[in-house]
């Protein structure tokens, strides 16, 4: 079976209809989801998971216990080194949905450097995604990292600045192009 690792924007805190009708549709395949605890997308997500019975869900948290499990799902929890609290300790959860899904479903608000790390870290593992692009109401499927690229031309200098000194988005971007270049 597979996973779908479906994650988002924490200020995004209603999904779009065309994003409840992509998850419908996802639970209509039966597919598995991993999803987050944080508040915003993440909770709203699980709201709706909630509402349509989603049987197939696990909530990946770091540290004990999970922030928001509005379902009472299966818990993974997920051991990190980091400071409690501090972007590190909650990447390590992201990290591990990346690792356990085959796909991702992200709805991104064209600056939110987690939702951007989660898409890449899918990418790095050679998986692809499909972003909601909030502001846009527009899907876009990235499988390499030119669909990145293209991505990318919805943030503002300001986000995108903000990006590369979080997340090193950069230098993220030359290691794909440089992995890439290296298939052919």
């Amino acid at each position: 079976m597979h996973t779908v690792f479906i994650a988002g924007s924490m200020n995004i805190k209603h999904l779009d209809p065309q994003v409840k009708e992509r998850i419908a549709n996802i639970l209509s395949s039966n597919l598995s989801v991993v999803v987050g605890d944080a508040d915003g997308a993440d909770k709203s997500i699980q709201s709706y998971l909630l509402e349509r019975d989603a049987n197939n869900t696990t909530v990946y948290c770091s540290g004990p216990q999970p922030r928001n499990n509005l379902g009472n799902w299966p818990v993974r929890s997920v051991a990190s080194k980091h400071e409690p609290g501090s972007r590190a300790f909650f990447t390590a959860k992201d990290i591990e949905m990346a690792n356990a899904a085959d796909y991702g479903l992200m709805i991104w608000d064209s600056k939110s450097t987690g939702t951007l790390s989660n898409v890449i870290e899918l990418l790095n593992r050679k998986k692809k995604s499909v972003v909601f692009v909030n502001k846009k109401k527009q899907f876009i499927t990235i499988s390499d990292v030119s669909h990145l690229e293209t991505l990318l031309m919805c943030m503002s200098d300001g986000a995108r600045q903000m990006a590369n000194d979080k997340i090193r988005l950069n230098k993220r971007i030359e290691a794909l192009k440089f992995e890439q270049s290296q298939m052919f």
